[in-house]
This record gives structure tokens, C-alpha cells and sequence, in this order.
């Protein structure tokens, strides 16, 4: 079994009719689907994703705007908490195995004593995970730069936390957070080779690979080092870019009809709307240049 290309859906807001048909044109074999439980319908999203052959790999929970597993309110934390769980039962009605867990994005400042948000942490992934195990999703904790949050930056912090939560919980590592917060990469992704579940990828800086330094060949060989075999999940974000230089013309998220929480989501990715040109561009080039290397590593070339 070799590894499988996904992609998420919340770089470009934009309807899954224009989504799910472009990852079919681009050779992908699945979505990341971005959470948004009560706002899904079922039975249209399903039909779309077997029309077009792709399948849904597993979901993002989308913690943004009032989402906050360790927020100082109880009653934030519970529905944050009701939220995540709504998410499982999304992706396992989809067919998913997994759902992606990172913490609230933007978030910079701690709301209360270390311990007692690790407690509030571990009690919210624990109930969560029990939910998922009825389902057979697995969570994946996913570690972000301390530019978005101040709580689980590296796969020592995930893989405790993991533990914590119980042994089904696993990881999801991306190779672009990876880059700022981890000592050794490879040494990252043998430390959590049992509980990765998922592994999302960008260049270095963050555009999609074959755009920055990154040694694709040699990532896909520690990763099939460590027996992943799961799905290669694309998560490139190109920052906004107002000098004379640009050629993106990205479109500030405020500029569309986006929710509060969507525009803050993007800014605080130092992003906006991407044109649906360069998003397609970009969708065709990861595909593209990570096929020509996983043919790399299963061949030894």
C-alpha cells in the first residue's frame, strides 16, 4: 500500500461543487474535509464525493472564532467540546477515519494556570475520543508554530498529550510547522511512527511543494521509514503579498462574504482569498510534484 493524496478545503472558501470536481481534475484521491457539521448536508456531499471518485480521507476541526478547548469559560469549552464531536460524527457518516485536532488558531495569550489547561485539555480529548472510538475515527493532535498558538508547537508536546488522552489518539505532523518548531524533523516523525494518523504538507514557506527548499524525496522516505502509509494531506497557504513584487493578487478576506470567524481564520494564517486560477495552479503542481517523488521513493531512484 503506498501513501494517498488529499487536500483540505479551507485555503479558498468556496461551495465543495467547485472543490470536489477540481480534486478529481487534479489527480487526487481524497479531501480533508474542512468541519462545518451543521452546515453540511449529507447526502449532497456524499453523492458529490462518489460522483467524482474522491474520497473523504478524514475532517479538520476548524477551531476558530468562539472554538476554544482551553478557554477560561466552561460554557466555550463544552460547546467547543460539542463542536469537535459533531465533527466525528461528520467524518464517520462520510466514511473518514480521522479528525485533525489542532488548537485554536490565533490564539496567542494562555487563559489560566499551565496544569490547569492541560487538565481541561486532556478531560475535553478524552471525552472526545471515547465518542470517536464508537465510530472508528481516530483524533489527530496536530502541533502548529508558536505564531499560531502558545500550546502544542512540536511532536513531544502532541505525542504526551496523545498519551494522555488514551491509545487511540493519534497525531497528524505537517512538514511546514515541522520546519520552525522541531530540532530534527526526522527524529520528530520516528518519535510519533505509532500514532500517526495523518501528515499534511507545504514547502517551508508554506507555498505548495516543488515552490521552496524542502527535500520531498527524503521526507517520503522517513516517512515510509516509519511504516506511514496514509494519506499525504496538501495544506499550501501563500501569504499576501502588497509590494510591487506580487503576482498572487490575493484578495484581503475581508473583501468576499466570509464569516468574522473565517476572515480572522485567514488573516491569522497571513493569508486572504486566492483567485480560483491560482488555486487551481496550485492545487495541479502539488499533486504533480508529489506523485513524481513518492514514484521516486517506491522505485529507489
Amino acid at each position: 500500500m503506498t501513501m494517498r493524496l488529499s487536500m483540505h478545503n479551507w485555503m479558498r472558501p468556496e461551495p465543495l461543487e467547485v472543490t470536489v470536481p477540481r480534486l478529481a481534475r487534479c489527480g487526487y484521491d481524497a479531501i480533508e474535509i474542512s468541519a462545518d457539521p451543521r452546515g453540511t448536508d449529507l447526502a449532497e456531499t456524499a453523492q458529490l464525493l462518489e460522483e467524482h471518485r474522491i474520497a473523504c480521507a478524514g475532517g479538520l476541526a476548524l477551531f476558530m472564532g468562539g472554538r476554544d478547548l482551553v478557554h477560561e469559560d466552561p460554557f466555550i469549552r463544552q460547546a467547543s467540546l460539542t463542536y469537535l464531536i459533531e465533527t466525528i460524527d461528520l467524518v464517520a457518516a462520510l466514511g473518514g477515519t480521522f479528525v485533525t485536532v489542532p488548537c485554536t488558531v490565533g490564539k496567542l495569550v494562555p487563559m489560566a494556570d499551565a496544569q490547569l489547561e492541560w487538565d481541561w485539555y486532556v478531560a475535553a480529548l478524552r471525552e472526545a475520543q471515547k465518542h470517536a472510538d464508537d465510530h472508528g475515527i481516530r483524533l489527530a493532535i496536530e502541533p502548529l508554530t508558536r505564531y499560531e498558538t502558545y500550546l502544542i508547537n512540536r511532536a513531544d508536546q502532541a505525542l504526551r498529550l496523545a498519551e494522555e488522552v488514551g491509545e487511540t489518539c493519534g497525531i497528524c505532523l505537517d512538514i511546514f510547522h515541522m520546519n520552525i518548531e522541531e530540532a530534527d524533523w526526522r527524529a520528530a516523525i520516528r518519535s510519533c511512527a505509532g500514532r500517526l494518523v495523518n501528515f499534511h504538507v507545504a514547502e517551508n514557506n508554506r507555498l505548495p511543494p516543488g515552490s521552496g527548499a524542502i527535500d520531498w524525496t527524503a521526507l517520503l522516505s522517513e516517512l515510509t521509514a516509519a511504516g506511514y502509509d496514509d494519506h499525504l494531506s496538501v495544506e499550501f497557504m501563500p501569504a499576501l503579498d502588497r509590494t510591487p513584487l506580487s503576482q498572487r493578487q490575493i484578495a484581503d478576506a475581508a473583501d468576499g462574504s466570509l464569516s468574522q470567524g473565517m476572515i480572522k481564520w485567514l488573516r491569522d494564517h497571513a493569508s486572504g482569498v486566492l483567485p480560483e486560477d491560482l488555486y487551481e495552479a496550485y492545487t495541479a503542481q502539488s499533486a504533480d510534484v508529489l506523485r513524481h517523488h513518492l514514484t521516486q521513493v517506491s522505485t529507489g531512484a
